[in-house]
This record gives C-alpha cells, sequence and structure tokens, in this order.
C-alpha cells in the first residue's frame, strides 16, 4: 500500500512473524532505488509476503523499525489512533490521576511505535523521536496529540536534536509545535517537582522511577537516607515525605543541585534535607562518611553500547562495593541500572560480585523494574531497560 518496499532474504522473515519490531541491516535482500532515511516502507519476506510497514533508516544495525504489522497508509489517521491508544493504556493505569499528572504516554515499542517518546508535564507535552521517520512525522503525531487532548495540553515541545543522527540533526533545532511554556510544576503522588522541558535531562524528569521512589517512601519514616546521583531530587523528597529523619543527596551537578534544593523548598521539607554537589564514587569512598539506614545509587547509564559494556560492569561494581558499606547493619540499599546493554542477569552478577567483595552478607528483598507506563512489549524484551534490586544489608 505504501509507495516504497523492501525485500528480507530468505529465513529473515521469522523474527517478525513473531512480531519482532526491528529488521537488521544484514536482512535485507534488497533496497529499492532512492530510498531514503526517514522514509515508509512495506517489509517483504522473501517469497513476497508482507510482514510489517515501518521507518528506514541507513548506517546503523536496525535498517528499519516497524510501527504496523497491517498493511496500511501511515497517515494523520494512523497517528491519531496511536495516541488513542497509548491515551487509554494510561486511563486504564489511572494516570492522570488527582495526585499524580505526569507520565509517559507514548515509550517506543512498548506501545508499537518504535523511535517515538512521548511525556505529558501536566499541561505540557514532549516528543523525543529516536529516529528519522518519527521526527518526519512530528508534526502528525503533534496533531494527534491535539485531537485526543484537546486544550488539555496547552503546550508541545518537541525535543530530537540529541536523540539523532548527527549527520540528520546538525542543522536541527528543538522547537514548540504549540504553545511555548518552558516550565511548569508537576505534582507526583503529592508531591511537587518544578520542571524544565527545555534545560531538564532527557524529556525534563525521569518518570520511570515514580514506582520505585514510592516503595522508597515506605521504609523511610524515622530513617537516614543517602541517595546517591539524586539528580533533582526524586528519591529525596519522596523519602521526605515519608518522614525521613534526614536524607544527603549527592550529584556532580550543581545545576541539578539547585532544581533539586528549589523542590526541597517547594515541598517545605528543607529542616531534614542536606545537599551536597560532588563525585558520587569519591563521596563514597570517605571513610568519615558515616553509615544509613537507606542508600540510594541510580547512575546514568554507565553503557550505551556493547563495547563499553565491561568497563560499564566494573563501575556498577566498584560503586555498590562502597555503597554496601556504606549502609548500616539492618539496613537497605535500593541499586538501579538504566544500562539497556546490562542485561538483568548481568545486572544480578554484578551485584553478587560487589556483595562478595564488601564482604556483606546480604538478602534480595525485591527485584525492580520501570513503571507501567513504560511498558514492555511481550516481542520485544530489549524494552526492559530498568533494573533494579532492593537489598537487605546485615
Amino acid at each position: 500500500m505504501n509507495t516504497l518496499s523492501l525485500k528480507l532474504k530468505k529465513g529473515k522473515e521469522l523474527s517478525l512473524a513473531r512480531k519482532h519490531p526491528w529488521v537488521f541491516s544484514g536482512a535485507i535482500l534488497q533496497l529499492p532505488k532512492g530510498l531514503a532515511d526517514g522514509e515508509i516502507v512495506d517489509v517483504f519476506s522473501y517469497d513476497m509476503q508482507y510482514l510489517g510497514t515501518g521507518h528506514y533508516q541507513g548506517g546503523g544495525s536496525i535498517s528499519v523499525r516497524i510501527i504496523s504489522f497491517e498493511q496500511q497508509i501511515i497517515d494523520q489517521g494512523f497517528w491519531n489512533l496511536k495516541i488513542s491508544n497509548a491515551k487509554n493504556y494510561r486511563l486504564r493505569l489511572s494516570l492522570p490521576s488527582e495526585n499524580t499528572n505526569s507520565y509517559r504516554l507514548v515509550h517506543g515499542e512498548g506501545d508499537g511505535v518504535p523511535g517515538l517518546i512521548i511525556d505529558i508535564y501536566n499541561e505540557i507535552a514532549v516528543i523525543q523521536s529516536h529516529s528519522i521517520g518519527i521526527h518526519k512525522d512530528a508534526n502528525k503525531i503533534a496533531n494527534a496529540l491535539s485531537e485526543n487532548f484537546g486544550n488539555e495540553i496547552s503546550t508541545i515541545y518537541l525535543r530530537c536534536k540529541d536523540t539523532l543522527p548527527e549527520h540528520y540533526s546538525l542543522n536541527l533545532t528543538d522547537t514548540f509545535l504549540k504553545g511555548n511554556q518552558e516550565e511548569t510544576i508537576i505534582l507526583e503522588n503529592n508531591i511537587q517537582f518544578k520542571i524544565n522541558v527545555i534545560t531538564g535531562q532527557k524529556t525534563g524528569f525521569f518518570l520511570d522511577q515514580r514506582e520505585n521512589r514510592a516503595l522508597v517512601g515506605q521504609y523511610a519514616k524515622n530513617k537516614s537516607v543517602l541517595n546517591c546521583f539524586c539528580y533533582t531530587g526524586g528519591f529525596s523528597l519522596y523519602a521526605l515525605a515519608a518522614g525521613a529523619s534526614v536524607v544527603e543527596s549527592v550529584d556532580i551537578s550543581q545545576k541539578a543541585v539547585d532544581l533539586m534544593n528549589e523542590n526541597v523548598a517547594l515541598n517545605h521539607y528543607d529542616e531534614n534535607h542536606h545537599s551536597h554537589c560532588a563525585n558520587v564514587m569519591h563521596y563514597l569512598a570517605n571513610d568519615e562518611l558515616p553509615k544509613y539506614d537507606i542508600v540510594i545509587i541510580d547512575p546514568p547509564a554507565f553503557a550505551k553500547s556493547l563495547h563499553k559494556r565491561h568497563n560499564a560492569v566494573q563501575a556498577y561494581k566498584r560503586l555498590n562495593t562502597l555503597a554496601m558499606k556504606k549502609v548500616k547493619s539492618g539496613g537497605l540499599l535500593f541499586t538501579f541500572s538504566c544500562s539497556q546493554v546490562v542485561g538483568t542477569q548481568l545486572f544480578y552478577d554484578t551485584i553478587v560480585a560487589a556483595g562478595i567483595e564488601a564482604n556483606k552478607n546480604v538478602r534480595v528483598v525485591q527485584s525492580l523494574s520501570q513503571g507501567p507506563d513504560h511498558p514492555i512489549q511481550l516481542f520485544h524484551p530489549e524494552g526492559h531497560y530498568l533494573k533494579g534490586l532492593v537489598l537487605y544489608i546485615e
């Protein structure tokens, strides 16, 4: 139905037949002449059976990201339905609610739209594209947001320059597609956070840890808490809201620490909170540092590619060894990895190695993952990127 189509090598259709949404470059037998990055293509098997429709992008291992397994035209109606389906799923999760007005609306492959992220911050929607094809369809996606949300969304911001290939994004600028509001104050489980969608990391905030932050709150009453890689204070605010006796927050970015301090003041939790702009590794290595009832380790991705995985694993091991030594006997360590190339088993094995090196007796209380508004498509296990463990340290 679409103008362009490509053909796979014999036997390379099996992953698509199992609804996995990626076509790797090595699977392609024949490309149409003049095919440009970001164009829509229909994908066929060697014997010309239709398999799916997606965005083509050369230069990497993934050549086509499938956005439909039904042969159809990718028009405005297609995007309207995609956004409607995503919205209905979040409504089933009770998002938004009276006490939470920010959430992920579209999570790439998890919502059947590889390359597309949409986060809702109260009245602001942020579109982030991780493929050229999604960027080329950005105006249709913005129209679909307006169609589904009306005046509930007053601002739509397209933030893609840092997530697209350099050759394509060189002359791009992030831009408003509707409205011009840069900042808002969101509500997450009745805790307020100031968000700036232009200067904040990712799309402005880390929404994937909402449930894990709430879990910290369940354990934090009257406890001392050390929050490492605190960014703008998510875990810290939940611990303070739960009645922690003291919360120490550490991040290497002064800009993040300043915004965290604003968030603490916004919620009137200044009395029991102390912030530190410091390198976490160096901070934890200080022998004079006291021990805490709860330590939280939520670092940025140490590895974004396979060839950096070994170094990342070593960094996770060193970090968690130091962290375990700073937990009081009978205390808890919340530790995370958002590196997609560090799988669940490898992350677990790395924490085991840290426990051995720290010479601690450790029990696994709970395994953690990303929130349900960051869904993992059953046929795309790679979508499970956030791994976490709650550990009891004796």
